[in-house]
């Protein structure tokens, strides 16, 4: 354990994706275990690229829409082309709650964010939606009362069976009629289960296990929003742009992004 509170014994899914995109905030054991994880699935670093990529189509696509405040949650270390670069690029006036649960983010995003008054990082979970709400320092930033774009990107599939009905329903039912959700999540259509189980073996070295599904067993993450134009899709399929390519397709990922009517 680090002296600000980060347990360096064991993996991080935050520190992991980190250094999936190049990132250096990250120890021996998180590479070790993407080493893990890219013996079973040589792309995922692929993946993580075509995941971001997807973020900032999302991203613009809810600005387009009205949409000036955003709450990511897992959101991970605010690296260049994050959510609040996107936004803010579209809109100047947009605003930023980020949410994780690894203490590397608060000390690091603060340390990034410091003179960025339209954007903040708490320390918050997914598992416990209430905490994201009733967090002061999101309370000051988000108007949960007008429309909000929720971003779950690379995050749904890090609950379990039982947590997802409970944890999507508290984020569906607290923001308002007319905002948006947007989520990825791996699958295990079309692609060999051996493959998909060493994955889950690497992540289950960490405190968050993670959990491949089928597209009939991601669907319901969106009950209870109208799913925009093309629908849950493999990400790269998503309203693909031109003037921001995306990287070679793996086809590991579903997504989408949908309305709260």
């Amino acid at each position: 354990m680090s002296d600000l509170g980060i347990d360096t014994t064991r993996p991080h899914v935050a520190r992991m994706y980190d250094f999936y995109l190049g990132g250096k905030d990250n120890f021996a054991v998180d590479r070790e275990a993407v080493a893990a994880v890219e013996q079973a699935m040589p792309e995922v670093r692929q993946l993580a690229l075509e995941n971001r990529a997807f973020l900032r189509r999302a991203v613009r696509f809810m600005v387009g829409q009205g949409i000036r405040q955003f709450v990511d949650i897992g959101a991970g270390l605010p690296t260049a082309g994050n959510t609040h670069e996107v936004a803010q690029k579209a809109a100047p006036d947009a605003r930023v709650a980020y949410v994780d649960n690894d203490p590397i983010v608060l000390t690091h995003g603060r340390a990034l964010l410091a003179t960025d008054d339209l954007t903040t990082v708490v320390t918050a979970d997914l598992r416990d939606p209430e905490s994201v709400f009733a967090h002061d320092d999101v309370r000051k930033l988000i108007d949960f009362s007008r429309p909000v774009g929720v971003l779950l990107i690379a995050m749904t599939h890090f609950l379990r069976d039982d947590e997802q009905e409970p944890v999507m329903r508290v984020l569906r039912d607290r923001i308002a009629a007319g905002s948006f959700l947007a989520a990825t999540h791996v699958t295990v259509d079309n692609h060999p289960r051996e493959a998909s189980e060493g994955v889950e073996a690497a992540y289950r070295r960490t405190p968050t296990p993670i959990f491949f599904r089928t597209h009939a067993e991601i669907a319901p993450f969106f009950t209870g929003f109208d799913l925009v134009e093309p629908g849950l899709v493999t990400i790269d399929t998503w309203r693909p742009d031109a003037q921001d390519p995306t990287p070679a397709p793996t086809g590991w990922l579903y997504g989408g992004v949908g309305r709260k009517p």
